[in-house]
């Protein structure tokens, strides 16, 4: 019997493609769709079928095994509460949640009824990815020393959702962008992050809009005592948009040589310690729709990576980091 979904909330375009991959997999019945905001209805008629205008309403009417949930950031964790409270699985768009309170509840509520939580965490499924943690589990780079990462994407002012920029509804950029690469790091090296050294966030690209923190940089220690140094600011040019090689540049420095690639490169550039040229090698087969995938597997109790316990992790890791550059916090144990 196919898992019933019920869709929550489309004012981020990313839980459309959750939406058009849940239609296409024969292991899933999309069962209802609500939207409270009539605009975004209106925008998305003909590609999302509609059943109701609210989404309180569609969760109190609509029988369904899971909820997917893809509201602005700052709903997003109310309305997975009212969905596991429901007795309702959650799988949602990146952040799950904005604040760490809401996070204990999500936690609390999906162990006291053994309800499992999802979340699109798609670095994970990217050949790119894919490819340098091989790479590392292998060991081919030796002890990892330091990492970089820049995540920088395009702010888009003007076409980017309005709700972004309307105080309280995003919750930070570092729990925003940097969600992929605090989950993303520990899975690809096997090392777990232990101190946050320092985290900034700030207003640069948006004076227009001086609450919203569109700069955000981070420094923390992995275990090991590996160097992590990472931007995920919204600095990116609009125009180039994602398609920069510079977009989810990852580079790992080891003792016994250097890994970089990026979302858009063909290709991981390697460096051994006798080499003297980077070498180029090829990318694995991606893993698409790889997330949802491990949320259906958890739920009849596979075991996978992105398990629920994964997920609460990554959540709580950003929000603490979060947290330390708006109140200004450092050398935070993890």
């Amino acid at each position: 019997m196919p898992l019933k979904l019920a869709f929550a909330g489309f004012r981020h375009g990313h839980i459309r493609s959750l939406y058009e991959l849940a239609g296409h997999s024969a292991g899933i019945a999309v069962v209802a769709a609500a939207e409270d905001d009539a605009a975004t209805r209106q925008a998305l008629a003909g590609r999302v079928h509609f059943t109701h205008e609210a989404c309180e309403g569609m969760l109190a009417e609509v029988e369904c095994d899971a909820v997917a949930i893809g509201d602005y950031y700052a709903r997003r964790g109310s309305l997975a509460i009212a969905a596991l409270k429901r007795g309702r699985h959650v799988i949602s768009d990146k952040p799950l949640c904005t604040s760490l309170a809401e996070l204990d509840q999500i936690e609390a509520l999906a162990r006291a009824g053994g309800l499992k939580v999802g979340c699109m965490l798609t670095m994970r499924d990217s050949a790119t990815t894919l490819g340098l943690r091989a790479l590392v589990q292998e060991g081919a780079l030796g002890p990892l020393h330091a990492i970089s990462f820049g995540g920088q994407h395009p702010l888009m002012l003007g076409s980017r959702p309005s709700w972004y920029f309307e105080p309280g509804q995003h919750g930070g950029t570092l729990n925003d962008i940097g969600i992929h690469a605090f989950d993303a790091l520990p899975w690809i090296t096997g090392l777990e992050f232990i101190t946050l050294n320092a985290a900034r966030s700030w207003n640069a690209f948006a004076p227009r809009f001086p609450h919203f923190q569109d700069g955000g940089q981070v420094m923390l220690t992995m275990e090991g005592g590996c160097g992590v140094l990472g931007d995920v600011s919204y600095f990116s040019p609009d125009r180039a948009g994602y398609s920069l090689p510079l977009y989810w540049r990852l580079t790992l420095w080891g003792r016994e040589g250097v890994a970089e690639t990026s979302a858009t490169a063909k290709e991981i550039r390697v460096a051994a310690a006798n080499d003297e040229h980077l070498r180029q090698l090829p990318l694995p087969p991606g893993r698409e729709g790889g997330y949802l995938h491990d949320f259906l597997a958890d739920i009849v109790g596979r075991p996978v990576d992105l398990d629920t316990g994964a997920v609460l992790k990554a959540a709580r890791l950003s929000l603490r980091i979060q947290q330390a550059a708006d109140q200004g916090l450092r050398e935070v144990p993890l």
